[in-house]
């Protein structure tokens, strides 16, 4: 990665986080081009050995969140370490005194006792809940009411989803508000303590796609869809050899083109005048969901899956197949992505290693992830004039 090309060039974080938020705001911040110092007690944090692993026990998922970064590992629960960490993270220079962290409640790690040497300090402060409580993804999403609205329709309780949303969208949010700040401090000279608090992510979130103002205005909760998608028609359509496929309308001309492709334009028709509806509307389509996609599903199930796709592939409809975790990586491992390409990698072998979502001609392939604390002597003796703080 020639980082010297990129965006964020010259900028110098230190992270002391982990699980996902911090470490992927850090990530995010380094895939840009900035220097990342990534600090862990020895032995790890929580997270170094966390599922899925690698052949030798390595965890794929710590390696993939710090890629890039350099790894630092020092003895935090004594106040020599403590000390170390406090002179790496106000070490002198417009382009340091940023940190991103997760530790509450440290008061050797406070902002009032960092700002003493670093005045213009950019501290972001990830927690889980907003008054400070403890709180990670998965308990954020229970008590957002996302999970009574995810799932089957026939769904008798609540459903977690796989993918850490609120975790991810933190991390966005506190990469975002180390720009900001950074700006603010080239302005002013000032810097800033800002807190992100994963329930607070949950609850902006929820209100700005209206969920909780409709539950607000109605008095009632979203109920699961299941693969129908809200407010429009979206459907999933069995195939006959037993794949899946994901068909969306959003537009009218989509759903003339759906139409058309299943040949149900005249029973759709019918339909429509029985039912008084009106079927170029997002709303009427959603209202009948069941019925219209009752109607188009035979077409899916005299088809495989290469006999769907090709057929789709020159229509407005929008459409993509199921796939599995096998099916994708599989594809990626032979080339089919700009931004995920394999990697010969300690531990894992040949792996499948991404530079981030961005598109950057500077960004160069993959790079190995850290050994934990393997930049430990580098970094003191480079920021902090010797290899033991």
């Amino acid at each position: 990665m020639n980082s010297t090309q990129l965006p964020l060039a010259g900028l110098r974080v230190v992270e002391v986080g982990s699980f996902i938020a911090v470490p992927a705001a850090g990530l995010a911040l380094r895939q840009l081009g900035a220097r990342v110092i990534r600090v862990d007690p020895v032995g790890g944090a929580p997270d170094i050995a966390r599922w899925p692993l690698g052949r030798d026990g390595r965890s794929l998922y710590w390696a993939g969140l710090n890629r890039g970064k350099e790894s630092v590992e020092l003895d935090l629960a004594a106040a020599a370490g403590q000390s170390t960490l406090r002179r790496l993270v106000t070490a002198g220079g417009p382009v340091g005194g940023i940190l991103l962290s997760n530790v509450a409640g440290k008061p050797w790690l406070s902002d009032e006792l960092l700002r003493q040497d670093r005045p213009d300090l950019i501290y972001v402060q990830v927690v889980g809940q907003a008054g400070g409580g403890s709180a990670v993804d998965y308990t954020i999403n229970a008590a957002s009411g996302l999970a009574y609205a995810t799932g089957p329709e026939d769904g008798r309780g609540p459903l977690n989803q796989a993918l850490p949303v609120w975790d991810l969208l933190a991390a966005a949010h506190t990469a975002l508000t180390v720009l900001a700040a950074l700006r603010q401090r080239e302005a002013t000279g000032q810097g800033s303590c800002l807190r992100v608090a994963l329930e607070d992510v949950a609850m902006s979130t929820l209100t700005t796609l209206g969920y909780l103002p409709d539950a607000h205005l109605r008095l009632r909760s979203r109920p699961p869809h299941g693969n129908y998608l809200y407010g429009t028609f979206g459907a999933d359509m069995p195939l006959a050899d037993g794949d899946r496929i994901m068909v969306v309308a959003l537009t009218a001309r989509q759903w003339d083109a759906l139409l058309e492709l299943t040949g149900t334009g005249r029973a759709v028709a019918a339909l429509e005048a029985a039912l008084e509806a009106d079927f170029r509307q997002e709303g009427d389509r959603y209202r009948h969901r069941h019925v219209l996609a009752a109607l188009m599903r035979p077409w899916f199930e005299a088809r495989n899956r290469g006999e769907a796709t090709a057929a789709l592939g020159g229509t407005r409809v929008l459409w993509a197949p199921f796939r599995r975790f096998t099916d994708v990586a599989g594809d990626l491992s032979s080339g089919g992505s700009a931004v995920v390409s394999p990697l010969a990698e300690e531990g894992f072998g040949e792996t499948l290693a991404t530079t981030g979502p961005v598109r950057l001609d500077a960004a160069g392939p993959p790079v190995p992830a850290p050994r934990l604390g393997e930049h430990t002597e580098s970094v003191l003796a480079e920021l902090l004039g010797s290899a033991d703080g």
